[in-house]
């Protein structure tokens, strides 16, 4: 499993050395965008909105727009002092919680924790404290340039950090439109809704539950192949070139070079000699 961030965590005096790895994968089928003239891909190009020219990555700053039309370019020397300085800080658990405490609306992606090496005891002991607890701990990290509010938990013997949005990250409820504010159901309505919520009641198996859309479109994708309804993305022709094979070049200049040799002559023919006959 690919290793994206290395680092420590710790909490009071017990420091653990870790790793992190991805626990989640994005399955989603992507779909390229083809012209339908000629089934070539089509390239999104970053063009400039004044020069209206194509600008190539090393011409690309980055900005803050703090008002409109008004922005501070930030360096990427300065970024990266900055990513580095606020990264090599170690995790440290500040606060430890219920996880019942924290809404889902709050979690973001989930991280597998491995111990680096020398922190295996360390980490058993952080996994049997929350264990035992019956608690989870929360933490800040960096990654990718980014603070991340954290939660860090046991799921199956493993430990997984599960970044979670800061406050202001979540948007308020109260400025959803068209909520009722009061609840004009009858008693009779409510009974019933029970009922049916009691009799769909389940334990929770996600092994039941699977993308049907995705499978759809790969069965759809998979009987295309097979009928032979695929198209092939036209190319463009090579350029010509006047680059030619080396000892070709060279073959051809020394024999534009040779002398020519005089033409041979032909060999004179005897002059045939007339005898006349006696009479």
């Amino acid at each position: 499993m690919h290793t994206m961030w290395k680092g420590s965590i710790s909490f009071g005096l017990v420091n653990i050395p870790i790793k992190l790895h991805t626990a989640t994968e994005d399955k989603d089928v992507k779909l390229r965008t083809l012209h339908n003239k000629c089934h070539a891909p089509i390239k999104y190009d970053k063009i400039c909105t004044v020069c209206e020219e194509e600008v190539k990555p090393e011409e690309i700053v980055r900005a803050y727009e703090y008002t409109k039309g008004k922005f501070v370019v930030l360096e990427d020397e300065d970024l990266e002092k900055l990513r580095k300085e606020n990264e090599e800080k170690a995790v440290e658990i500040i606060d430890f919680v219920k996880i019942d405490d924290i809404d889902p609306i709050y979690f973001d992606r989930s991280y597998y924790m491995s111990p680096n090496e020398g922190g295996g005891k360390a980490y058993s002991l952080l996994r049997k404290a929350l264990e035992e607890s019956q608690k989870v701990g929360i933490a800040k990290i960096i990654i990718r340039s980014k603070e991340q509010l954290a939660v860090i938990r046991v799921y199956e013997n493993t430990l997984v950090m599960e970044t979670i949005h800061f406050p202001d990250e979540v948007r308020k409820a109260g400025d959803v439109p068209n909520v009722p504010s009061e609840d004009k159901v009858t008693q009779k309505e409510l009974e019933t809704a029970i009922l049916l919520i009691d009799q769909l009641t389940t334990k929770f198996e996600p092994e039941k539950y699977h993308d049907e859309y995705r499978s759809a479109l790969l069965e759809l994708i998979e009987a295309k192949r097979q009928g032979k309804e695929t198209v092939t993305a036209a190319t463009k022709e090579a350029p010509a070139t006047n680059v030619t094979d080396l000892m070709a070049a060279l073959q051809a200049s020394i024999d534009r070079t040779k002398p020519k040799k005089a033409p041979t002559a032909a060999p004179r023919k005897k002059a045939a000699v007339k005898v006349k006959k006696e009479a």
